[in-house]
């Protein structure tokens, strides 16, 4: 009777990842070895270790970063992966994002520092596919107190308007602002659009006095601060 699926006592001691990490440290498995000791068990003949391979080729870009850009149903449908391994893994990427953000708080952030609000969104923003643009509500004292989703677009456009920004903006006692959005190409450099919209909500916001402190452009561990980058200013260099 053929079996079922090979089990992990059945693989040379060297390529059996439990033992490897117990010698050797977490650090020294390679990404299938630890793909495999998350998922468990393999599948109808074949080894955990050799589903983790092929599973690794069948994520986007063949990448273990290719589990940020899968969904449920996308992983289900790779053989051998079924209901609870497609659950065991998207949790594993959540549980993955939340360390990269790790304990500093959105109260927390220094406002007049875009490297310390990029790293805290990066986590979030860096592997997705579509554009987004996110308002960042700040107080008096210019601290965030909110963090809301104000337009999910396409893979390389996401609309928002003056209107959109300052309804939210003015329905949460906003103080000042910072605008956020990602690029999914991974590239951060600003398009002209991206400045017009820039300009655009800045005069908005000094008309009304809810001042725009920044728009930050998220890519792949990369970011565009428009106001540190001087961007702003080169537009206006264009437009006299």
């Amino acid at each position: 009777m053929e079996k079922n699926s090979i089990t992990m006592k059945e693989l040379p001691e060297s390529e059996q990842p439990y033992e490897k990490c117990e010698k050797y440290g977490a650090n020294c498995l390679s990404d299938s070895e630890l793909l495999a000791v998350i998922l468990r068990t393999g599948s109808r003949g074949e080894c955990s270790t050799a589903l983790a391979r092929r599973l690794l080729q069948q994520l986007p870009g063949k990448s273990i970063t290719g589990l940020f850009h899968s969904s449920f149903e996308q992983l289900r449908e790779i053989k051998g992966i079924g209901k609870v391994k497609s659950i065991q893994l998207l949790c594993l990427t959540e549980i993955t994002k939340r360390m990269l953000k790790g304990k500093k708080q959105l109260e927390t952030l220094l406002c007049e520092q875009p490297a310390q609000i990029a790293a805290y969104f990066m986590p979030s923003m860096r592997f997705l596919e579509t554009e987004q643009v996110r308002l960042l509500i700040l107080n008096g004292r210019h601290a965030a107190v909110n963090n809301l989703l104000i337009s999910n677009g396409s893979f390389n456009s996401a609309m928002a308007s003056p209107r959109e920004v300052f309804y939210y903006a003015l329905k949460h006692k906003a103080v000042a602002i910072i605008l956020l959005h990602n690029h999914p190409s991974g590239d951060p450099s600003p398009s002209r659009e991206d400045l017009l919209l820039t300009k655009r909500i800045a005069e908005t916001g000094q008309l009304i006095g809810i001042p725009l402190l920044d728009h930050i452009i998220i890519g792949d561990n990369r970011y565009v601060s428009v106001k540190e980058s001087g961007y702003s200013k080169m537009l206006d260099k264009q437009e006299k």
